[in-house]
């Protein structure tokens, strides 16, 4: 072993800042002299551009958020239907009842994503599907329908 390919035990001694003129790091600790930046607490806040009209003031607003009102749907991949027996008919109770899945209150029903792969034939109900889900539900001769 060299001193480069040497690592660190993990025992190192804390950096002390402030500890006397003699550690390096003594009197100002790194602060510089006096001002905003140097006193206890001080800093400005982000963003902040010294009185000048800051950026994320300056450029205008652009298009809106409709996160608050989005529907939202449960995610269910395809592989996750294989818990069911063979020519069962899937829906949102059902999942939830095999612990796929819990149904909050205000839930907008489930989405069943194209992840994985499916072997039996299931008759799927659901809110929404994308189209690979939609492509193995019926490659392996299930039906696909939207609720």
């Amino acid at each position: 072993m060299k001193l480069n390919e040497m690592t660190s035990s993990g025992n190192d001694v804390a950096y002390r800042k402030g500890r006397g003129a003699g550690s390096g790091n003594g009197k100002t600790a790194g602060r510089g002299h006096k001002g905003q930046k140097a006193r206890s607490g001080g800093g400005v806040r982000p963003g902040f551009e010294g009185g000048q009209m800051p950026l994320y003031r300056r450029l205008p607003k652009r298009g809106f958020n409709n996160k608050r009102f989005a529907p939202a749907y449960i995610e269910v991949n395809v592989y996750e239907l294989e818990k069911f027996e063979n020519g069962t008919e899937v829906t949102a109770e059902k999942m939830a009842e095999a612990g796929i899945i819990s149904l909050p209150k205000n839930h907008q029903g489930v989405k069943v994503l194209g992840n994985g792969e499916l072997t039996k034939k299931l008759d799927v109900k659901a809110a929404k599907f994308t189209s690979g889900a939609k492509e193995k539900i019926e490659k392996a001769g299930g039906t696909v329908q939207e609720v």
